[in-house]
């Protein structure tokens, strides 16, 4: 690698709007994050469907499955 081209590389404290923190390698110091895996639905498992058209209502009366 070529000398003094690479930015400084830092130990971050990334810190989330629901107030989780962790740390990890960043060019800055302090990185503020809108989600993170303690509040993402995927990894929670809280995940919700947004239905405004009644698709999944007519889906599962079609194959006639239960929620």
């Amino acid at each position: 690698m070529k000398e003094a081209i690479h930015p400084k590389y830092f130990e971050a404290n990334a810190t989330c709007v629901c107030g989780n923190t962790f740390k990890t390698g960043s060019t800055k110091q302090n990185i503020r994050v809108e989600i993170c895996s303690a509040c993402h639905p995927f990894y929670t498992g809280q995940q919700k469907i947004v239905d405004t058209e009644g698709r999944v209502e007519r889906f599962m009366k079609k194959y006639n499955l239960k929620k």
